[in-house]
């Protein structure tokens, strides 16, 4: 068939798309998303702009790399739309390539770039990525159905017993990422490792080895993409299919306790309080601890326990309930009443009460806030601490990020005796050294050890730094290049 006939062919078939994929099919807004694109900026945040107040697209990053994120982001949008409704591969790739449609921009780009068959694959990757979330999420239409999500998802995590040292911080690490999901209104969010240690009250080392251990391995986090540059990274918030079905664990010198059978298998605790006390120097790994913050949780959840329900509603072993219980009393923030237990009337602002024991006459000197707590406990300080120091460290990295960013040096030219200027070449640098390379032409930052975002390897095995107001691609900058050295030879 002559390339021509087959051109206009083609051109026919999409500019009528049929099936269950139709733009008629579609949803308002995933309608308006393929021919309009994205409008207000919605799937460029995270990526290189974001959304003013004034509803705006703020331009972030105005390189190559953050337009294909953008448009992928909007690619994959479609994708999930199209899957929704029954749709097939075909009829995305109709929608993609329609030359009217806004939303398949990208697509056509790779097209335009790299030939026909490289975009197919690429809108098959997409929908085979696309068919399976689809298949394992729940479609949310509206901001109340992605609150009641997370209203579950608290229900779930309030309900499961978190056993052990470990898993009490797994459990404050998961409650700062549901309050970030929470105020980004869904399941996906964006956070850093530092800022995630700072909401749960403990340090990224910690938080490391909870993700590493706890989270990630039972399902209740996914990393979707590591952040880089000023953006933290992107996770999602799931709960795991099943639940352990059994109480009965071998002791782990690392939880710093025995577990036992004699906990539930349902916890009753309220992780708002969690979330509320958390952060406290109170409440640090030698202060009160975490144990204190499911006891304190359990009663405040239901008052008057005995000791023998609130190790099943905290999943907080016998001994260790009775330290911290102790430990509690000393301060006036818990009182036992025969054999129950429960909050005293201020305890959740950290001011205790001056009720003695019924059994013991020892009448404890009350709190007067959760300041007071650390500083009799010794803890006090380590939140500003870390504050500080994270801080400083987020200065030093955006200090170095700025030298990345910096512009090149200015061009040096020479004027001919007919007005003529000519670029006199910068010198290029040496090849740089293997361990610096990555296996996407990216360049390791030797003092850091990560991807330099700006920086990259060229065709010809240079270093270039490509700069936000630099606009052209890796082999246009090395074709640039060798073009400016020829016409400064012949001009030489």
């Amino acid at each position: 068939m002559p390339h021509s006939t087959h051109q206009t062919n083609l051109q026919h078939q999409l500019s009528h798309p049929s099936g269950p994929s139709g733009l008629s099919h579609l949803p308002s807004p995933a309608a308006d998303l393929v021919l309009l694109g994205d409008l207000t900026g919605r799937y460029a945040a995270g990526s290189y702009s974001r959304l003013a107040s004034d509803k705006r697209t703020v331009a972030l990053r105005t390189d190559h790399q953050g337009a294909a994120e953008h448009g992928h982001r909007i690619t994959a949008a479609i994708a999930c739309h199209v899957a929704r409704i029954g749709g097939t591969v075909d009829h995305l790739t109709q929608l993609l390539l329609h030359p009217d449609h806004e939303g398949g921009r990208h697509a056509r780009n790779i097209a335009l770039r790299s030939g026909q068959s490289r975009a197919l694959d690429y809108i098959r990757r997409v929908w085979t990525s696309a068919s399976e979330a689809v298949s394992t999420t729940r479609a949310l239409g509206s901001r109340h159905d992605a609150y009641e999500v997370l209203a579950a998802l608290r229900d779930r995590i309030e309900t499961t017993p978190w056993r052990g040292e470990r898993g009490r911080t797994a459990l404050r690490v998961l409650r700062a990422h549901l309050n970030f999901a929470e105020t980004a209104g869904g399941l996906l969010h964006h956070a850093s490792e530092r800022q995630t240690a700072e909401e749960a009250g403990i340090s990224r080392t910690t938080l490391r080895a909870v993700y590493e251990k706890v989270l990630k391995p039972q399902g209740w986090l996914r990393r979707l993409r590591v952040g880089h540059g000023r953006e933290g990274s992107t996770w999602y918030l799931n709960a795991p299919s099943s639940r352990f079905h059994t109480t009965q664990y071998p002791p782990d010198p690392a939880l710093e306790e025995w577990t036992t059978p004699e906990t539930a298998t349902t916890a009753d605790i309220d992780s708002t309080v969690i979330a509320r006390l958390m952060g406290h120097d109170a409440f640090a790994h030698h202060g009160l601890g975490s144990a204190a913050l499911m006891i304190i949780s359990a009663l405040c959840q239901r008052p008057h326990q005995t000791v023998a329900e609130l190790v099943g509603t905290s999943s907080v072993s016998r001994a260790t309930t009775y330290r911290s219980l102790r430990r509690l009393a000393e301060h006036g923030l818990v009182h036992r009443t025969g054999e129950t237990w429960a909050l005293a009337p201020r305890a959740l602002e950290g001011i205790g009460s001056s009720l003695a024991d019924p059994d013991t006459d020892f009448t404890p000197v009350p709190a007067q806030g959760w300041a007071e707590v650390a500083a009799r406990l010794g803890t006090s300080g380590g939140t500003a601490h870390r504050k500080a120091l994270y801080a400083a460290q987020r200065a030093a990295y955006r200090h170095a990020l700025d030298r990345l960013t910096e512009h090149r040096s200015k061009a040096v030219v020479i004027v001919r005796e007919d007005g003529r200027q000519v670029l006199v070449p910068a010198p290029r640098p040496d090849e740089i050294p293997p361990a610096w390379h990555t296996a996407d032409g990216r360049v390791l930052d030797p003092v850091t050890g990560r991807a330099a975002p700006d920086w990259q390897v060229a065709t010809d095995g240079r270093l270039i730094l490509i700069t936000p107001a630099d606009q052209r691609s890796y082999d246009e900058l090395a074709a640039s290049h060798a073009e400016a050295l020829s016409e400064w030879e012949s001009a030489a």
